[in-house]
Parts: structure tokens; sequence; C-alpha cells
């Protein structure tokens, strides 16, 4: 039961963080989306931009792999994206100071006012409000029933014992430290889990530091795993961010182990000591490193290179003759195709900002390319969705057949709409030799992140096939609706005040929003055929039932 209790309460800590995390997504993805991009022209606003969003987020991970994308988009340097990534550490390190804070009626408030918002919201950002409320409110139970599970270590000679032994060997605490961050995937439950120990009187503060400094070397981990299949440019910042951050975590830990000295400083308890050095050191590092962010990234290159040609197997298809005699197999066997298709369109969709800005017939191209290979990998998946249908399958089958080949067809019209009208808006763009407004390319980058976003996340939908995901991806349709309308009123504004850039680009402006939207449009037909199962659909619209 002891070592029950002390699982169930860490699980529920772990739980909460991502409850928090996952709320703020969906509620305040977009906004937080946005202002990482438009910060990234200062270094000191990319870092003050990077901390906050973590602290929104409570994952400097979530903030690193946002990043990261934005790096290998084009849309944020990457001196200033390894900038934001260290704010965001020293975010993550704030937040943990601020989850220590006891008080009791705090737990009530934040559940009950949770829960009512959750049940009763009618709008998606109340009821995700609600979500992150209920997690906060979690955290600080967890956190209790913690503090309670722990309390008979108290007068166990063999955990005393333990602990003592991390005491001294700080070199293992530090590896178990950044083992259990990167395990849970949050070096912010790991430092407060540490803490809490700390708080309990069961863990010396040398064992707490070394285990502290670890979890700050596995937090900046958990990246560079989740970004292994990412583009080198993305690679390069989450990789410089471990280099410095888990190097200066094991240099501090060194000099505090040679060194020994006082801590005073940092607090009277040593609760208040562990989780200021935590912050302390994150700090520093972010002050030191700032300056040095551009040398940082040219030291990443030579740690991550540019891949070499792909080889043959790269492009081979999904689909496996072999599976036609077994549905189930030959269905997933589909999945697998059209979620490749999915994510060759989200690859072309990536560079368009950059054509529109700077023509470049080598990425024009790829991206035609790429829409040849979607061409054929549609047709084949509807040959061999049609040879699987004529075999006989059951109603329940011979629907998911249809929904696959009815999203790998918007998939391709979403491609033919990047290589076909995008791209001739871009070279438009260049031969005629104009520009968009200031306030109009904004509006234009604004728009294609947002679209990016979405496609992103229908992607992921078919993997996961979550009701929930499903409607938020549906009532995004609507928002980019509305979003578009919005801005071509704006630019309707700008050509009314005889803005002359508005004016000599008004129909590229125009038709390049349109084009956004029936990307946004093709992507979100992915939810449609999960929300007809669980009900939420109408003949029409997604009904508003709770």
């Amino acid at each position: 039961m002891f070592f029950l209790q002390i699982a169930g309460a860490a699980a529920l800590l772990i739980w909460s963080v991502r409850l928090v995390r996952t709320g703020v997504e969906r509620a305040f993805a977009a906004r937080l989306r946005l202002w990482l991009r438009r910060s990234g022209q200062s270094r000191l606003l990319a870092a003050i931009t990077g901390g906050g969003c973590a602290m929104a987020l409570q994952s400097s991970t979530a903030v690193a792999i946002l990043v990261a994308n934005f790096v290998a988009a084009g849309a944020v340097p990457a001196a200033a994206g390894l900038a934001m990534v260290l704010g965001a550490d020293l975010g993550s390190a704030l937040v943990a100071k601020l989850l220590m804070v006891r008080l009791s009626w705090l737990i009530s408030v934040l559940l009950l006012v949770g829960v009512v918002l959750f049940l009763r919201g009618r709008q998606r950002r109340v009821r995700q409000t609600g979500r992150i409320l209920i997690g906060l409110g979690l955290i600080f139970v967890s956190l209790d029933m913690l503090r309670m599970a722990t309390s008979p270590l108290l007068d166990s000679a063999a955990a005393g014992a333990a602990m003592q032994y991390l005491a001294r060997d700080t070199l293992s605490a530090f590896v178990i430290g950044a083992l259990f961050a990167w395990l849970v995937h949050s070096s912010v439950a790991a430092v407060l889990l540490f803490v809490t120990l700390v708080a309990q009187g069961l863990m010396p503060l040398a064992a707490a530091i070394a285990l502290i400094l670890g979890a700050n070397m596995g937090g900046a981990a958990i990246a560079v795993v989740l970004t292994l299949a990412a583009q080198p440019e993305a690679r390069r910042v989450v990789m410089a961010n471990l280099v410095l951050r888990g190097g200066a975590a094991g240099l501090v830990l060194a000099v505090l182990t040679a060194l020994q000295p006082p801590l005073d400083w940092l607090g009277a308890s040593p609760v208040t000591q562990a989780i200021n050095l935590h912050i302390a050191f994150n700090l520093g590092l972010l002050l030191f490193c700032l300056p040095l962010v551009t040398l940082a990234d040219r030291l990443a290159r030579h740690l991550v290179n540019a891949p070499g040609a792909p080889s043959g197997l790269v492009h081979m298809t999904a689909l496996d003759p072999a599976a036609l005699d077994t549905p189930d197999r030959a269905l997933s066997c589909a999945m697998r195709e059209v979620i490749r298709i999915g994510e060759t369109v989200e690859t072309m969709l990536r560079p368009v900002p950059k054509l529109f800005e700077h023509w470049d017939e080598a990425g024009a191209q790829a991206v035609t390319d790429s829409a040849e290979s979607v061409r054929k990998r549609h047709l084949e998946t509807k040959l061999y969705l049609a040879q699987l249908n004529r075999a006989g399958l059951d109603a329940e089958r011979s629907q998911r057949a249809m929904d696959l080949s009815g999203i790998a067809a918007h998939f391709e019209a979403a491609s033919d709409t990047i290589a076909t009208s995008m791209l001739g808006l871009a070279q438009r763009l260049h031969r005629e030799g104009v520009h968009f407004s200031r306030p109009g390319w904004e509006e234009i980058c604004d728009f294609h992140d947002r679209v990016l976003a979405n496609a992103q996340q229908a992607l992921a939908l078919m993997m996961s096939q979550h009701p929930d995901d499903a409607r938020d991806l549906v009532a995004e349709k609507d928002t980019i609706r509305d979003i578009e309308a919005r801005l071509q009123r704006a630019h309707l504004g700008r050509l009314r005040e005889g803005l002359t850039e508005s004016i000599e680009t008004s129909n590229i402006h125009q038709e390049t929003l349109r084009s956004l939207k029936q990307v946004n449009t093709a992507f979100t037909m992915v939810a449609y055929p999960i929300l007809t199962e669980t009900g939420d659909l109408l003949s029409s619209r997604m009904s508003n039932r709770a």
C-alpha cells in the first residue's frame, strides 16, 4: 500500500501537469504560436516570450518543439529560436516555484471554478480554461498526497540510508534525475517531486540539487528525442539547448560537489534553496548564453549535419498487395499510406512563405515534384481500396475504406492548391516585382502558421482518432473562415486608404488567403468520419451537445 500510494501520487502529478498543458494548447495555442513567431526579431524579446509561453504551457519541451518547427520553416532565425528555448527553460523553472505555494483554500477554489467552467461553458476557450484550473488544482492535490505518502519514510532507516547515499554519490543522483525527467517527459513534474521530498525532510539538500540538475539535462533531452525525425534546422536548436543546458548542469554539479559552497544566499530553508538554485541556474544560463546564441548555432551545425541523399526505401509505398486477403490489415496499410500523403502535403505547405518572400526555382520544383508524388500515391490508394472493396467487405469496413479514400482525395486537392495556385501566386509576385504591405504580409504569415498548425493537428488526429480532438479541429474550421473574412476586410480597408503596396498586390493577397482556407478545409475533413461515428454531426453542421 505504501508504494501504491507513492506511485498514485506521482502519477496524478504527472497527469495533472499534462492536463494543464493540454488545456492551454487547445485554448491558446494559436496565440502562443503567434507570439513566438513574431518575437524572433529580438533575442531579448524572444527569450521573454519563450519564458512566458513555457509558464503558460508548464513545459519547456512544448515550446522547444514549436520553436524548432518555426526555425525549420524559416519563420524564426536559428539564433532567436535558441534564445526562445533558453527563455523557456527559465519559464519552466519559475513554474515549479509557483506551484510549491501551499494554500489549502486555493485547491477548492480551483477545482470548483474549473469544473463549473468545463461542464457549463459553451465556448471552447471557456471549457479549456476550466480544464486548466482543474489541472492546477489536481497538481496541488497530488503534492499533498505525495507529502502524506512519504511521511512514513521519515522513520525508515533504509530510506534514510538510500537518500544519504545519493547525497554522497551526486553523479548517480544526477543520472537518476535526468532519466526520471526524461521518462515522465516533464522536468516540472520531476523537480516538484524532488523538492517535495526535501520539504518532507526525507531527502538531503545535496541529493536534491544533483537530482534537480539532472532533471535539467533530462528535460532538454526530451525535445532532442522527439525531433529525431525532423529537419536538421529543427534538430540543431534543441541539440544546442541540450549541449548548453546539460553541459552547464554537469559543470555546476562538479563545482558544487568539489567546493561545497554555502547556499544560505539562496534561502533560509533547504526547500527554498533547492528551488531557488533551479531558478538561478536557468537564469544564469540564459544571461550567459544569450549573447552567444549565434556561436552556439554555428557549433550545432557541426553536431547535426544535413542528411545525405535518401535511399530508395524512403519512397516505398505502405500498400501491401499481400494484405488484401486480410481486410483489417489492408485497411491499416491504407491508413498508413494516407497519413504519408498528408505528411507530404504538410511538408509542401511549410516553405510557402519563403517562396513568397524570395522566389527559389529549386524550392518551387521540390514542391511541384511532391505534388506529383501525392497524385500518384492518391491514385494507388484509391485503386487499392477499390480492389479491397471488390473482395466483399461488411458495412463497417466498407465505410472505413470510403472514408480513407475521401481523405486521400482531399489531401490531393490541398496538394494541387499549393502546387498550382499558391506557387503561381508566389511566382507572379516575383515576376511583377511587387511586395505585400507590411501589415498584409504579417497577416498572411500568421494565417499560414495557423493553417499549418491545423494540418499537423489533423495528422495527429488520424493516429489518435480522439473525438475531442476532432471536435476542436472542426471548430477551428469555423474560426479559420471567420479569420479569413476579417483579413479580407482588413485588406479592403488598406485599399480604401490608398496604400500603394496593397493596391499592387490586391488580387495576389486575396487569392493567397482563399487558397490557405481551402488547404485548411481539406485537412479538416479528417475529423468528419470520427464525428459522424460519435453522433456529433448533424446532417450539415456539428451539433452543440456538451
